[in-house]
């Protein structure tokens, strides 16, 4: 068996973890610490650092081989050649940036993920009004990247999808000319996996690295969970079960429909197609807390329908798999047995995925073969039946679906010569 050790640090929306893995897979450690409710770069960098830290202080930091990086999706900054922000950090849910989003509006491709308030691109056009002198463009994952080895000019084929990169030609389009983006402001992208950079030499002293150790392409968090649950063949697909539905389906050719937020990010030689609906978890705590929800979970009779067709909402509107702003909650009628309430919001919700997954299907996707769970929600047994039920294939929780973890394997299999 090898000794050699590798780290992934996942940047998520209210902390970070980090996961060191040996090269079968196993967890040897992991640390979580939070980040405050209002980010900066600082605050990535103080975290980031600790918690590598602290993983390297559980460990044999001398056996670490490599790291790799997941950060929040389209959060954003601009910093100098030396790596200093020469900005704010723009977070992933800011949709400030109404101007800027209208005018890539009337040039970016109907498919393109660059679209919205919320992409990467808008930010940037924002923040480089206000940062004239700033040399690169950084994601949350990159520039923490680029604090470990040095280098600033970097990013993944992942951070990149809402910048405007296109994964299917591996190319800054020429539609970015029309915004007046500098090129040189725009980062050398990899595929996630690839080996960047060797740490720089006085972080690997700080934290007892090998001077050899490989600062690794990285990806967003809510891939790098993808990458943990371990699906990747073609026809398997990760449902997970938060707040909201989130799905993500192994493809061999990209799918896209920006009318129901539909688009696709390369993994290797395949593609990952993914939507998200309004409903799940956040519906239920509407209804019923925590305790309730556990003292009724044993009491559902999941091999028998309950006849409600609800479509289960919190509030109007839904996207995916229907595109609907108006769209109303259906909840009725109520029984008076709260456990049956209970098992048709998650008879509703089961339908709904499998409609998500019809849709991905529709738009060239393969047909789910097989189902791997992720969130809050992949420990109720009885749900995972109804979802078989639904769906029709098999259903299984994954043992893993932590980023950090997945970054970790992104780091291992690079060293190794896999793909993601």
């Amino acid at each position: 068996m090898s000794s050699a050790i590798y780290l992934g640090i996942d940047l998520g929306t209210s902390g970070v973890r980090g996961s060191a893995i040996d090269e079968q897979g196993n967890e040897l450690a992991a640390v979580r610490l939070p980040l405050p409710h209002l980010q900066q770069p600082s605050d990535w960098q103080h975290v980031a650092l600790n918690c590598s830290a602290q993983l390297c202080d559980q460990l044999d930091a001398a056996l670490i081989r490599a790291i790799a990086i997941d950060g929040t999706s389209a959060t954003v900054m601009l910093c100098d050649d030396d790596g200093q922000p020469c900005s704010l950090a723009l977070m992933y849910n800011d949709q400030s940036c109404t101007a800027q989003a209208k005018q890539i509006g009337r040039i970016a491709p109907n498919d393109s993920a660059a679209r919205g308030t919320s992409a990467s691109l808008a930010k940037v056009l924002f923040l480089r009004e206000k940062s004239p002198d700033a040399r690169h463009i950084c994601h949350q994952a990159d520039w923490i990247a680029g604090l470990l080895c040095g280098r600033f000019d970097f990013s993944d084929e992942n951070n990149c999808l809402k910048l405007g990169y296109d994964p299917v030609r591996r190319e800054w389009p020429s539609w970015l000319s029309a915004l007046d983006i500098d090129r040189a402001l725009l980062p050398e992208v990899f595929a996630p996996g690839t080996v960047i950079a060797t740490v720089d030499n006085t972080i690997a002293q700080q934290l007892g690295l090998p001077p050899d150790c490989q600062v690794v392409a990285g990806t967003t968090d809510s891939i790098a969970a993808f990458i943990a649950t371990g699906a990747g063949e073609v026809g398997e697909a990760v449902t997970s079960l938060g707040s909201t539905l989130v799905l993500k389906l192994v493809s061999d050719k990209p799918v896209f429909s920006s009318e129901l937020g539909v688009y696709s990010h390369r993994l290797g030689e395949t593609w990952l197609a993914g939507g998200a609906s309004n409903s799940g978890g956040r519906v239920l705590l509407k209804y019923f807390n925590q305790a309730q929800l556990d003292e009724m979970t044993p009491k559902l009779d999941a091999d028998t329908d309950t006849g409600l067709h609800y479509y289960p909402l919190v509030e109007a509107g839904e996207r995916f798999p229907r595109n609907d702003p108006q769209l109303q909650p259906l909840l009725d009628p109520r029984p008076n047995n709260d456990v049956k309430f209970f098992q048709a919001m998650l008879e509703g919700m089961a339908a709904i995925e499998a409609e998500g997954y019809q849709a991905l299907v529709q738009l060239g996707a393969p047909s789910p073969t097989q189902v791997f769970t992720a969130g809050g929600g992949s420990i109720n047994p009885a749900w995972r039946k109804i979802r078989e039920h639904k769906l029709g294939v098999p259903v299984t929780t994954a043992e893993h679906s932590e980023a950090s973890y997945g970054s970790a394997l992104l780091a291992s299999r690079a060293m190794q010569g896999m793909m993601p």
